[in-house]
């Protein structure tokens, strides 16, 4: 799947913390989460198929079938742009993986890593810790600006 360009000012990757914590409200980020998806006027949410099917096990395994259900719904209707992994994606994922190992980053943490990269994404809906920890490019200067900061 090709993703062309948007009107949009921003697009923001949003991880299964950043989904899971609008879902929850006993998340302790479920506020910034809210308060994230209320000020997303003027950007595109953006997620991977990895990233969709990770948060669908979490909330079913967590909250229940019904709020994975919501949370299909909310796709459904237009919450994120949810784009597919590419091999590309996958071969950059496991170099990630190795350049990183004292992070242990997840296989769905190194594949948005790469998509990220990728698309030259600014702005994540994250609350995991990797996401503050990853940097790329030269002398790994770049990272994600992150919700809330």
């Amino acid at each position: 799947m090709s993703i062309s360009p948007v009107p949009f000012a921003t697009r923001t990757f949003v991880d299964t913390s950043g989904f899971y914590a609008l879902a929850d409200r006993s998340d302790r980020h479920h506020l910034a989460a809210r308060s994230a998806l209320s000020r997303r006027a003027g950007s595109e949410w953006i997620t991977t198929d990895h990233v969709v099917v990770e948060t669908w096990l979490l909330l079913r395994a967590r909250l229940g079938y019904s709020p994975a259900l919501r949370f299909w719904d909310d796709l459904a209707a237009g919450l994120a742009t949810v784009a597919g992994v590419s091999s590309a994606d996958l071969v950059q994922a496991r170099a990630i993986a190795a350049a990183w190992r004292d992070q242990e980053f997840s296989f769905v943490d190194c594949t948005s890593f790469a998509f990220v990269e990728r698309l030259g994404l600014t702005h994540a809906l994250a609350f995991d810790a990797h996401f503050r920890v990853y940097r790329w490019g030269p002398a790994r200067r770049r990272r994600l600006r992150l919700a809330g900061e």
